[in-house]
C-alpha cells in the first residue's frame, strides 16, 4: 500500500477567482503536517463531453487513513470547506488506500 489519497475533482461556478481558492488551498496544506504531498492540475486535453464539465483535480496524499481523519477535523479544513463549498458548482470526492502498481523512475 502507497498511503491514503483524498482526490477531489471540480467544477467551479463561474464568477469564482480560481486562483485565490489554489492559493487557500496550498495555504491550507501547508498549515497542516498530516497532508504528505498535494498537487493539482486543471483539465487541458480531455474532450468536454468526456470532462461533464469538471475542470480541475486536487491529490492530497497522507501516510495513513488515520492521518486523513484528522485533517478533515482540523480547524484549518473546516475553516476553507466553507469558502471552498461555495465556490464549486459540481464535485465529486474520492477517499481511498492507494495501491502502488508501479513506483516512480
Amino acid at each position: 500500500m502507497a498511503g491514503f489519497k483524498h482526490l477531489v475533482v471540480v467544477k467551479f461556478k463561474d464568477d469564482v477567482v480560481v486562483d485565490e481558492i489554489l492559493k487557500g488551498m496550498e495555504k491550507l496544506v501547508s498549515e497542516v503536517d498530516s497532508v504528505k504531498s498535494f498537487e493539482w492540475g486543471q483539465d487541458i486535453e480531455s474532450q468536454v463531453m468526456l470532462r461533464q464539465g469538471f475542470t480541475h483535480a486536487f491529490l492530497m496524499t497522507f501516510d495513513k487513513k488515520e492521518d486523513y481523519t484528522a485533517f478533515v477535523s482540523h480547524p484549518s479544513h473546516i475553516e476553507f470547506s466553507a469558502t471552498f463549498s461555495t465556490a464549486i458548482d459540481k464535485i465529486v470526492l474520492l477517499d481511498f488506500p492507494s495501491v502502488l502498481a508501479k513506483a516512480p523512475a
